[in-house]
């Protein structure tokens, strides 16, 4: 069975992106594109891994991962960060974030983050 994962980025292009990054190898169960919307995929898929931006409208990355975390403390959550964001990182790790990968997505460096936080 492969690894079941949650897309959430405002940005429909970074989405595509992600997807077609991790197809063939990855399951895609849902995309979301704010993070109200992610904790309430989360409970409803219960995903292998999160993949959560961190800017985005309604609720940002950082407390939709605290928010989920709060639901499953063992939920895995990957930051996507644009370059020069570190403060914000500091407080996505803060909320329990698992890894990072920063934009633009380079697909050996997406993979990688999978794969650390997997076998963690």
């Amino acid at each position: 069975m492969s690894t079941g994962v949650l897309i959430v980025d405002d940005s429909h292009f970074m989405r595509n992106l992600l997807q077609q990054i991790l197809e063939g190898d990855y399951h895609i169960l849902a995309e979301a594109s704010n993070g109200a919307e992610a904790v309430k995929l989360y409970k409803e898929y219960e995903p292998d891994i999160v993949m959560m931006d961190i800017v985005m409208p309604k609720c940002n990355g950082i407390k939709a991962t605290a928010a989920i975390k709060k639901i499953d403390p063992d939920a895995r959550v990957i930051m996507c960060t644009s370059v020069g964001q570190r403060e914000k990182m500091k407080l996505a790790v803060k909320a329990g974030a698992d890894g990072y990968v920063t934009k633009p997505f380079e697909e050996p460096s997406v993979r990688k983050a999978l794969s650390d936080v997997i076998a963690a």
